[in-house]
This record gives C-alpha cells, sequence and structure tokens, in this order.
C-alpha cells in the first residue's frame, strides 16, 4: 500500500485558484524574510516590522505605497532586491516559476497549466507555455532597451556612470511593472521639465498596465508577413481593452487639467500643463510614479483622480483595480439596458452573459471593500474623508500614489492598504473563486418569480 502524505493529499483537493493565493502568500512571506535582511539597508538604518512586511507587499503587488523613503533607507543591494520582487509581482508567480522550469528542461503538466490559466487570469488551457515565453521575452526585450536609453540619458544628471544606470535601471523596472517605487526620493519630480524623461516613462507604464496579451497581438501583428497580415483579427478583448485604455487617458487628462485649471495649472504654460495632466492621467492606470506633488492638486482632482485609480489597468497585466474591460461592459449595459436592451454586443461581437455577470459581481465587490475600508480607517485616523479615500483606491488599484498620510497611519489601517493591494494584484474574480466549490451542478430549477427593481 502506498503511503499517501497528508500535505500532498489536502493540496490535491484545492482548486488552481486556492492554491495560487497560497503562492502568493508565500511569496510575501519570502519577500518579507528578503526585506528583513541588514544587507538591504544602509548602515545605520533600522525599520519596524510592520514597515518591512508594507514596503514587500507594496513590491510584490506592484503598488508602490511606502512607509518609507527608498533612496534614504534601502542599500544598493536593497534597490536591487526591489527590483526583484517588483519584477516578480509584474509578470506573476506561476509566470517566473514557469519560465525558469522551462529553463531547466521540464515538462509542463496540466495542473501547472490550470494555474498558470488562474495566474493570468486567462480562460483557456490553449497556448498557456507559449504565453508565458512570450510575456518574459517582450517584457525583458523592452526593459533591456529602455533602461539603455534612459541609463544613457541620465549621465547629464547624475554624477556617476554607476549610478545613472542604477537609476535607469530601477526607473524603467518601476515604470513598466507599474511598480510605482522611485530611487529618486522625489518620485519623477526631478524630470518635471524633461519631457523625453515624462515621454519614455508613460510608454513603460502603458506598456505594463494594458495588459500582456494585448501586447502578444500586436507584436504578432508588427512582425507577421505582409499577405498574412491583412487576414489578422485583433481579439474582442484587445479592442475593448485599448479603445477603454485610450478614452480613460484622454479623458483623465483632460478632466484634470479642467479641475485644477484655476489651481496648479493657472500659472503654467500649455505644454506644462499638457504633460502634467497627460502624466497624472496615465500614473493612475497603475504607474504611481507622478511629476508634481499631487497633494498640491485641488479636492475635486483628488477625487477623480481615486476614480481613475478605482478602475486602474487592464487584465492580465501589471495593474490592479476593477480592470479596464469590467468598466466598460458595466457602462455599456447601462447604457444599453436604458434604451431597452438585454445583450451587450460590441464590434460586432456578442458578449456572453457570464462575462458580464462576472464584471457586475467584480465592480460590487470592489465598491464594498473600498466602502468597508473607508469607512474603518476614517474611524480611526484623524485624516480627512478625500485623503483616506485617495489612499484606499490608489492601493486597491496598485497605483501608489499617496497624499503623504501613508507612513503616519497606525499598524491597523497598514495592514488594511496592505489586503488591499493583495486583493488589487491577486484580483477579485480570482479572490471570488476561490470560494467556489466543485459541487456537481444541480438539474432542476424552481419557478421563477418576479421582483420589483428600484
Amino acid at each position: 500500500m502506498k503511503y499517501r502524505y497528508p500535505f500532498a493529499s489536502w493540496i490535491n483537493k484545492l482548486s488552481p485558484l486556492q492554491i495560487l493565493l497560497i503562492f502568493y502568500f508565500i511569496a510575501v512571506l519570502f519577500s518579507t524574510i528578503i526585506m528583513s535582511m541588514p544587507i538591504v539597508y544602509q548602515d545605520g538604518v533600522e525599520i519596524e516590522f510592520i514597515d518591512v512586511l508594507f514596503t514587500a507587499v507594496s513590491a510584490l503587488s506592484v503598488t508602490g505605497l511606502s512607509t518609507i523613503t527608498v533612496a534614504d533607507t534601502l542599500s544598493t543591494t536593497g534597490i536591487l532586491v526591489l527590483a526583484f520582487i517588483m519584477q516578480l509581482g509584474a509578470v506573476g508567480i506561476m509566470a517566473i516559476g514557469t519560465f525558469i522550469w522551462l529553463l531547466m528542461g521540464k515538462k509542463i503538466g496540466l495542473k501547472e497549466r490550470r494555474l498558470i490559466m488562474a495566474d493570468q487570469n486567462q480562460t483557456s488551457f490553449a497556448g498557456m507555455v507559449r504565453l508565458i515565453k512570450q510575456i518574459v521575452y517582450v517584457l525583458l526585450t523592452v526593459e533591456f532597451i529602455a533602461f539603455i536609453v534612459l541609463g544613457t540619458y541620465y549621465l547629464q544628471y547624475f554624477p556617476t556612470t554607476g549610478e545613472a544606470y542604477l537609476q535607469g535601471l530601477f526607473g524603467t523596472i518601476s515604470a513598466v511593472t507599474n511598480g510605482g517605487f522611485d530611487i529618486t526620493g522625489q518620485s519623477l519630480i526631478p524630470f518635471q521639465d524633461d519631457y523625453f524623461v515624462q515621454f519614455i516613462m508613460m510608454l513603460l507604464i502603458i506598456f505594463g498596465a494594458i495588459g500582456f496579451p494585448v501586447l502578444i497581438e500586436v507584436k504578432e501583428y508588427i512582425f507577421a508577413k505582409s499577405e498574412s497580415r491583412g487576414k489578422m483579427r485583433f481579439s474582442l478583448f484587445t479592442k475593448v481593452t485599448t479603445s477603454t485604455f485610450l478614452i480613460l487617458v484622454v479623458v483623465g487628462a483632460l478632466f484634470i487639467y479642467i479641475l485644477d485649471a484655476g489651481n496648479f495649472f493657472a500659472d503654467k504654460s500649455w505644454h506644462e500643463a499638457l504633460f502634467y495632466s497627460l502624466f497624472q492621467s496615465v500614473t493612475t492606470r497603475s504607474g504611481g510614479l507622478s511629476t508634481m506633488d499631487v497633494s498640491q492638486l485641488t479636492d475635486e482632482s483628488h477625487l477623480f483622480m481615486s476614480l481613475l485609480m478605482f478602475i486602474g489597468a487592464s487584465p492580465s497585466s501589471a495593474g490592479g483595480g476593477i480592470r479596464t474591460t469590467t468598466f466598460a461592459l458595466v457602462v455599456i449595459f447601462v447604457i444599453i439596458f436604458a434604451k431597452g436592451g438585454k445583450s451587450i454586443r460590441i464590434f460586432n461581437r456578442e458578449v456572453y452573459e457570464e462575462d458580464l455577470l462576472k464584471a457586475v459581481a467584480v465592480t460590487l465587490m470592489a465598491f464594498v471593500f473600498v466602502f468597508i475600508s473607508i469607512l474603518i480607517i476614517s474611524t480611526i485616523e484623524p485624516f480627512s474623508l478625500n485623503q483616506i479615500l485617495f489612499e484606499v483606491t490608489s492601493a486597491f488599484g496598485t497605483v501608489g500614489l499617496s497624499l503623504g498620510i501613508t507612513s503616519e497611519l497606525t499598524t491597523f489601517s497598514k495592514t488594511i492598504l496592505m489586503l488591499l493591494m493583495f486583493i488589487g494584484r491577486v484580483g477579485l474574480i480570482s479572490l471570488l473563486f476561490s470560494f467556489k466549490n466543485n459541487k456537481k451542478k444541480v438539474n432542476y430549477h424552481y419557478p421563477k418569480e418576479k421582483m420589483i427593481i428600484g
């Protein structure tokens, strides 16, 4: 009789999503242990455990909210460790593990493919390993090019070659992963007049936030042969994601400018106002980097930016929030329902009812999580409701923008923000489906009855 280990038997009973959550918890533990090592910090620097844990969770969830100043706290080794954790969080635990597994020549089985599918928020087993390969290759290629460009360009800003290229490397990884951390001590404020750096950073943030499947489809289109390119059709996901992302960036920049036209932008030239408002709109997708002190903006701008951060980035990307496709489906459904329609048709395609139900469930649960978090934190913290709302949506959207209250929060409030960052990175769909049981579906229905709604 073959002996069965109790732990292995217990693991086999778990769903892929439940196993994935366990892996992320293990990754948080691993990151915290590494960030606790003395070599990570500058000489004479000591920080409390809650701040070590907060930094690890923020880096793994690629958020960027921080209770420490990275430039004044971490050593060069610590900076590289932080960059590695952000990279791990952006690509995904299973993606990194799969890539290493492939390099070792191991075969990826059905169970591993199910975990990859859950981690990357995919709906099909087909092409999982190929997807991981392409994600890693595309990501590393873009990061290497951006690192060389930025590092070389930064030679004019920093006294030594080593510092310039370290800034270029960390800045590239922080932007691509939408990590939001900086080692300048002032985010991108030192480059607020350098439109080249801002343009590159915006491209990198968009690259990390628009979704890996979109990037792969675009890559395949660009490198396809001319005769086959005309026959290629972009998926509905790519079309909805790209159009929603673009609309949010443009509308976001416009509203940020309008809401602060008589305040922050009052003495700015047209090109300064354009880049300030455009960069802030892009970074609310999940970037977290900033070319200004956002606390200088009006409460109205903070409220609007909170909405943008709540929406967040696209599915299967480095960002969090409810995701752009979720927002698009809910808005389109409300419009169609108001006109008397019942199904969603976009780009000559009809959306599955199951996907619409997921979008509504995610939006509703996100509102509940954010509302409860704001309610709890506002009862124990002395800060304004606007400041707390901004901090909470920044954590949930894994954005990392802050009005400067993160380090002053109590341990309990920091814990709530860590949970929100974790949920934002893993995704509400993964979280909700982790509670799903494997019971067989019933083959009968109860009689239906009308309900009065509204």
